[in-house]
């Protein structure tokens, strides 16, 4: 056990660390960028007697140990993404200049995809692979951050092994576990698994998500990695249950070839019958790979005469340690600041991005066409509102810019 093994080498205090990750500060608390093996570990480690500190740096470098009276003993820090590896580097340098005396051991998703490169790149004194399973086991101390949700994992690892994904090579064997509902702390929940329908136990865990619905227990749930829509053609009564349990923003994933449409159509329209909406429902499309830009236009347009909305996923390799794309330049980008692939260029990139956000405002506002000119209020309100309602056809001789969701565009205009 990491605790017994801390204490007889006379470790009290532990520092965790989240990196000064590239995440808006008003969204440092959305639930997808919780970091929530750190708070697994802070309950584990005091649960053993250790006094624990948690510090998610920011730029303000020099405020971000003022008010924790630190002395630790050893400094854990989180990583995530493999092409945010330079923010966990300079959380280690910032770290090894604070307390130059005290070990530094790294975890996370990119110290354990690139466990070497890792411990070369970043200079910390050891890496962490996979999950710590005495604290997985744990409740998150979720008195060291501020938030109005819960983190479950009903199970850990994936039945699939997707190329593009590295779950297998973390997770590499499917857990899971038969009932959720005494982890239950607070109202809202954001379910963690990889694939939450793969638990053979699903059932069983939708039903006591159900009865606590109906208690005022919980209020709703949501699954970030959205639903795998195969495991619902199969158990479409799965879809109510969802429902039932107020699970919200549903996602399912096409990531194969627009040949899928029928498949996709299938489990979207079980979702509907389970008494969602078309345009809350939203679908992941992984582009920058190996299905054209042609084809990935098709399937946009596809989801347009479904109604339904994008999730767009822009591809990086899982062994590329950088990502310098940025999505408010003027100027053209290359292969050298973040990875396009070879049949792909920094145009169509950028011009499926935009497409997918003009189409997905579409959906949601029930309009039949995008304005920039109405979205920035360039138009009068009083003439947005009678061209609102027109078709594309009829729009585009009042709207210069009226944009068509129905028709692929291979352009972008830099800058906007």
């Amino acid at each position: 056990m990491i605790a017994k093994k801390w204490a007889n080498e006379g470790i009290k205090q532990v520092l965790l660390i989240e990196p000064n990750f590239p995440i808006p500060k008003k969204s440092i608390n959305h639930k997808d960028f919780l970091p929530i093996g750190l708070l697994k570990l802070a309950s584990y480690l005091k649960y053993n007697g250790f006094e624990v500190k948690l510090s998610r740096l920011d730029t303000d470098f020099q405020s971000n140990f003022e008010h924790l009276e630190l002395n630790p003993d050893i400094i854990l820090i989180t990583s995530l993404f493999t092409y945010w590896a330079k923010h966990v580097k300079d959380a280690v340098e910032y770290c090894r200049n604070a307390f130059p005396n005290t070990k530094i051991i790294v975890g996370g998703i990119y110290a354990s995809l690139m466990p070497e490169d890792c411990k070369e790149y970043t200079g910390c004194d050891e890496v962490f692979i996979g999950v710590c399973e005495e604290a997985e086991k744990c409740k998150p101390d979720y008195d060291l951050v501020d938030v109005d949700y819960q983190i479950i994992h009903s199970s850990r690892g994936c039945i699939r092994k997707c190329p593009c994904c590295g779950v297998y090579e973390i997770e590499p064997k499917f857990t899971y576990k038969k009932s959720i509902k005494k982890e239950i702390i607070k109202r809202k929940l954001v379910f963690y698994d990889n694939n939450l329908l793969a638990n053979p136990f699903i059932e069983n865990i939708l039903e006591e998500l159900v009865e606590l619905k109906k208690n005022r227990t919980i209020l709703n749930c949501e699954s970030q990695s959205g639903f795998d829509g195969r495991i619902l053609v199969d158990n479409p009564h799965l879809g109510k249950l969802l429902k039932k349990a107020q699970f919200v923003n549903p996602k399912i994933a096409w990531d194969g070839e627009f040949s899928e449409a029928d498949s996709i159509k299938k489990q979207i329209d079980i979702l509907v019958d389970s008494g969602y909406n078309y345009k809350e429902i939203s679908v992941f499309m992984l582009f920058n790979h190996d299905i054209s830009f042609e084809d990935m236009e098709k399937k946009r347009i596809q989801c347009w005469k479904w109604n339904v909305q994008i999730s767009d996923c822009r591809f990086r390799p899982l062994d590329q340690n950088y990502d310098n794309y940025n999505p408010y330049t003027k100027k053209p980008q290359s292969s050298e600041d973040y990875y396009i692939h070879p049949g792909w260029s920094d145009e169509l990139v950028r011009a499926f991005r935009s497409n997918i956000r003009k189409q997905n405002i579409c959906v949601r506002q029930d309009i039949r066409y995008y304005s920039a000119d109405i979205e920035r209020k360039r138009i009068s309100k009083e003439e947005a509102i009678k061209y609102k309602n027109m078709e594309f056809e009829e729009a585009k001789n009042y709207v210069k810019d009226a944009w068509n969701p129905n028709k692929i565009h291979a352009t972008y205009k830099m800058g906007g």
